[in-house]
């Protein structure tokens, strides 16, 4: 009788998992292995910060299935027929002689397990930055269910005001609002020159300065020094080259790496991202040994090139491929949109595609629009702001990126956005896509289309766009133009950028001679439209001279002034 075959899985939580499931789905007599250090198996890595936050109120429910049941070593046991090796590390690859080195941490008890095909689902692992005193009481990280039971323990009523969290990514946000929900101040320290670097600086921006709005402090392009202890021991202080913090509660938080160490070792080879290269079937060099999840390398479908993206959603998918075809199948899975999206206090954020910075650092040549507008219709009861931000090939026209952010939903123009571009789509065809309507739901013309449409004038030249960073520069520098507000003479005196010259847009054909046309002439109203009318009346009349400030006010993150203008 032939040997079954011997599947065996490093690393649970997301991918492995999946692989050992989808696996013995296909393979219904294969001996499968599940290798996991820890002592729990699969859990909902991507919930922490809601279970810390109290939203999820059970530990339990970050383990279960849709139905209930908990997905511990004995469920895969019963239900799935997967022996799962917890509280066990693999030490070594032996490609030689297919086996994996374990340890069996309680009793160091050293074993080796045969393999037919081996899945490496390792994951990532925290950066640990050199900083002094990083070591101290309540200097805490969240890399799993452990880390999360001492946040609650250490955000328990009355235990902590002052909270400081070292970098402003995903997690760094999420746990922004986490903390900020059990009650703590919070400080967002961030050494690059932005938070959340997925997103480009001007939509950062916006972020910033809605978070700021909540109370939260942000510190932006600040370098720690040094971290603080008190007599006890316990982390008091953080020190950065732009001050000090006092603190109670340190969270570590500046961004993770492939856990590649086991692979390297065993002479795979390490792409550029970090993550072990990979095919499209998911194989490594080695035809018997497939990588999965947050260790594996992505190739991005956007760019064509190597990226790193640690995410719950790819990790599964990826989980089933490779689980696929170490049971015989022939699975692909071809790449990413580097899709992104999170909740930070009651503004959606996402992304997906290249940021405008990351087309032009690979030379592409792009054109940006900033387009707001709701959700749903502006005059339907509950209507909430969106902001979308796409990017655009100038030579081909195909949506590249898009980014988006508001109290309204996002996550649906993310979604058709990942779409079009995974179908190499053109501004144009994005513009009439066929997409669900009813005043609940979306716009006549949903924000997405309102921006590919933008998009397709803009590169047809019908209107010449700024953005409201570079209008805050040329105000900066002392430049010489017209800052032509369009909106009514009541939006005008209740906000407006300083120095605005106003002629409302129903009145700009009888004031024609009013407009200093000697002079460049940026126009802007609270979104756009109305200066983009204003852009076409004053090119029908020979003004050529005129950009439109992208967003309008809706967008504008800097200095105002209100009362009665010019």
């Amino acid at each position: 009788m032939a040997q079954p075959l011997r599947i065996v899985i490093i690393g649970g939580v997301a991918a492995g998992p999946k692989a050992a499931a989808r696996a013995r789905r296909l393979a219904p007599k294969a001996d499968i292995t599940i290798i996991e250090r820890d002592e729990l198996l699969s859990y909902a890595g991507c919930g922490l910060p809601y279970y810390i936050a109290g939203v999820v109120k059970e530990q339990k429910e970050l383990m279960c299935t849709p139905i209930g049941v908990v997905r511990d070593p004995a469920f895969f046991q019963k239900v799935k027929a997967v022996k799962v090796l917890n509280q066990t590390e693999a030490t070594l690859i032996d490609r030689a002689h297919k086996e994996v080195e374990v340890r069996y941490l309680p009793s160091g008890e050293v074993t080796r397990l045969p393999y037919d095909k081996l899945i490496i689902a390792t994951g990532a692992e925290p950066v640990e930055p050199s900083i002094e005193g990083a070591d101290l009481k309540n200097v805490l990280r969240l890399k799993g269910l452990h880390d999360a039971e001492a946040f609650r323990a250490a955000m328990a009523p009355g235990a902590c005001r002052r909270v400081a969290i070292i970098g402003a990514g995903l997690v760094g946000l999420e746990m922004t609002e986490a903390l900020s929900a059990c009650g703590a101040s919070t400080t967002l320290i961030e050494l690059m020159p932005q938070i959340l670097p997925m997103l480009d600086e001007d939509m950062a921006l916006l972020l910033t300065r809605h978070l700021e709005s909540l109370g939260v402090t942000v510190m932006t392009g600040t370098r720690v020094l040094r971290l603080e202890g008190d007599d006890e021991g316990c982390v008091c202080k953080v020190v950065t080259d732009r001050g000090e913090v006092d603190t109670e509660i340190v969270l570590l938080s500046i961004g993770i790496r492939p856990n590649v160490r086991l692979a390297r070792e065993a002479g795979l080879p390490i792409g550029p991202s970090g993550g072990i290269r990979v095919d499209e079937t998911l194989r490594t060099s080695d035809p018997d040994i497939f990588a999965a999840g947050d260790c594996a390398e992505k190739r991005s479908l956007i760019s064509g090139l190597p990226v790193f993206a640690p995410l719950g959603s790819v990790a599964n998918k990826e989980g089933r491929v490779a689980g696929t075809n170490a049971a015989g199948g022939s699975e692909r899975f071809p790449g990413v949109t580097s899709t992104a999206i999170v909740k930070v206090f009651d503004w959606n954020v996402g992304r997906a595609g290249l940021t405008e910075r990351e087309a032009k650092a690979l030379g592409r040549e792009v054109v940006s629009v900033v387009v707001p507008s709701t959700d749903i219709a502006h005059y339907y009861p509950g209507a909430k702001p969106v902001i979308l931000k796409l990017i655009v090939s100038r030579a081909d026209r195909r949506l590249l990126g898009i980014q988006g952010l508001g109290t309204g939903e996002v996550a649906k123009r993310i979604d058709v956005a990942v779409t079009a571009m995974t179908a190499g789509m053109t501004v144009g065809q994005v513009g009439t896509l066929d997409l669900a309507y009813a005043p609940p739901y979306s716009s006549a013309m949903d924000v997405l289309i309102t921006a590919a449409n933008t998009a397709a004038n803009l590169l047809d030249g019908l209107f010449d766009g700024v953005s409201a960073g570079e209008v805050h520069d040329l105000i900066a520098a002392g430049e010489d133009f017209v800052l032509l507000d369009v909106r009514s003479p009541a939006e005008h005196e209740q906000t407006r950028i300083p120095g605005s010259t106003l002629i409302p847009l129903g009145a700009l054909r009888e004031r024609i001679a009013d407009v200093p046309c000697d002079k460049p002439i940026i126009a802007y109203c609270k979104s756009s439209l109305r200066a983009y009318e204003a852009a076409r009346i004053l090119a029908g009349v020979g003004i050529t001279n005129v950009r439109v400030m992208q967003g309008g006010m809706m967008v504008w993150p800097y200095e105002r002034e209100s009362g009665k203008g010019v």
